[in-house]
């Protein structure tokens, strides 16, 4: 089958919390030193392979807005539109938000933490106004810019209703600027992005705990004139690399590694 459409998918550069090994989720952070420079690699990888983009998709929080910036900026690109959406925010971790995946799963087990991350319809417990973010999280301005209420915006969230809550998005401001002939970067975060791979790859429920995206590592996507992917999809650059920072990701939840990232 023929390739029609190009389209990206990015996980943003690492955070400071990523380097802690701590849930992050809906808590604004900026990129750590490592994640500016993988923002910048990634950025001149995608120059050095002539790609170009007409459009870039970001959540509203910073570590992925911030990526969308310095990959532009080392494609001497900066000029190409920027749309922000709460509907591509990293998934809602609720009680689970701050919190050590290492420290977890000696508390918990290690199998536990490996279902509240990668798991496709397990939710963790919903954040509530004892938890010590609720309130920066619930108070931040940024959430009045959105089309539902602050009060209707998740506590928690499985990644199937990171997806359900995606998907009128991707399907009625995304899907458009692609079929018109765009070609479209979405920089966003892990689970973000593994909800949508889920949803154009047909992965299933059980298979999705094993997709893994390393932060920083543009994927690939083939599609033809329906947005079915024509070819696997494709992680860029240096394939050793790529699959070593695959590797620490899925030990992040792990008991004896600490507070690698």
């Amino acid at each position: 089958m023929m390739s029609k459409h190009k389209l990206f998918l990015l996980r943003h550069g690492e955070g400071a919390w990523n380097r802690e090994n701590r849930f992050c989720s809906w808590v604004d952070q900026k990129l750590s030193e490592n994640g500016v420079i993988e923002a910048q690699q990634c950025g001149q990888l995608l120059q050095d392979r002539g790609y170009k983009f007409d459009h870039v998709f970001t959540s509203i929080l910073s570590r992925s807005i911030q990526t969308a910036w310095l990959v532009l900026q080392a494609m001497d690109q900066e000029w190409v539109p920027i749309t922000k959406s709460w509907r591509l925010n990293e998934r809602h971790y609720g009680a689970l938000i701050g919190l050590n995946r290492a420290e977890m799963a000696l508390n918990h087990g290690e199998e536990q933490v490996k279902l509240w991350r990668r798991s496709y319809d397990i939710t963790p417990p919903p954040i509530d106004e004892s938890h010590p973010y609720f309130v920066e999280i619930y108070n931040d301005r940024r959430y009045n810019t959105c089309d539902v209420p602050i009060e209707e915006l998740p506590k928690t969230e499985s990644l199937k209703e990171v997806l359900d809550r995606l998907l009128p998005y991707w399907n009625n401001v995304i899907v458009p600027e692609i079929k018109s002939g765009r070609t479209v970067l979405i920089s966003a975060h892990g689970n973000s992005c593994r909800a949508l791979l889920k949803h154009l790859e047909g992965i299933s429920d059980t298979d999705i705990v094993n997709v893994t995206l390393p932060t920083g590592i543009p994927v690939l996507l083939e599609l033809d004139e329906n947005l079915k992917p024509v070819k696997p999809r494709e992680l860029l650059g240096d394939q050793a690399k790529i699959q070593t920072a695959i590797k620490n990701v899925e030990n992040q939840g792990k008991v004896n590694l600490g507070n690698k990232s």
